[in-house]
This record gives structure tokens, sequence and C-alpha cells, in this order.
């Protein structure tokens, strides 16, 4: 069985058919022919700031974005650290040589 693909704009009218229309989400997932909790995990990601929401293929929202920059980041300077810990104990033991 393929995957079905929903575009952004389907998600979010499916979301604001009950978030403003005040259909139920049960009744909204009969009627677009999906599943309850598919509807519900779209109503949770649309949240509060509907511009980030569904923001597709390698897109990310912008503090998804901060963290996977900061991770980057985390892991280099990590290297960096290890780095200069050998050079200190290469250093060391030549010099009680």
């Amino acid at each position: 069985m393929t995957r079905r693909k929903f575009s952004r704009e389907f998600k979010r009218e499916a979301v604001l058919l009950v978030k403003q229309r005040g259909v139920s989400v049960a009744q909204a997932a009969r009627d677009l022919d999906l599943h309850g909790t598919v509807l519900r995990r779209w109503i949770h990601e649309f949240g509060d700031s509907p511009d980030g929401a569904f923001p597709g293929k390698g897109l990310l929202q912008p503090e998804a974005e901060e963290v996977r920059r900061l991770r980057r980041e985390v892991v280099k300077l990590k290297a960096e650290r290890d780095i200069l810990k050998k050079a200190v104990v290469h250093s060391i033991d030549h010099r009680n040589i």
C-alpha cells in the first residue's frame, strides 16, 4: 500500500475546518477520508503558529533549524577540543623524554 501525501494547503484547510468552523475531529476525518490520529497530529503541528506549520520536505521551522545548526556546531567544537587535548598530551609526553 502506498503512503498518501498531502499538500500543505490541504493540511491547513483540514485543521481550519476543525479550529475555525467547529467541526469535530472525528467528523472532519471521516469527511476527508483520514484517520483521526492523522488529523489530530496535524492540529498539534499547526499549533498557534500557522505560518511555520507543515514546512515540507527539507524545510524546518525556525526553531528546529536553529537546533540543527547548534548541534552541528557542538560536534565541531567537540572535535576541536579533542584535537587540542591530544596536542597538549603529546607536547607533555615529549617534554618528559
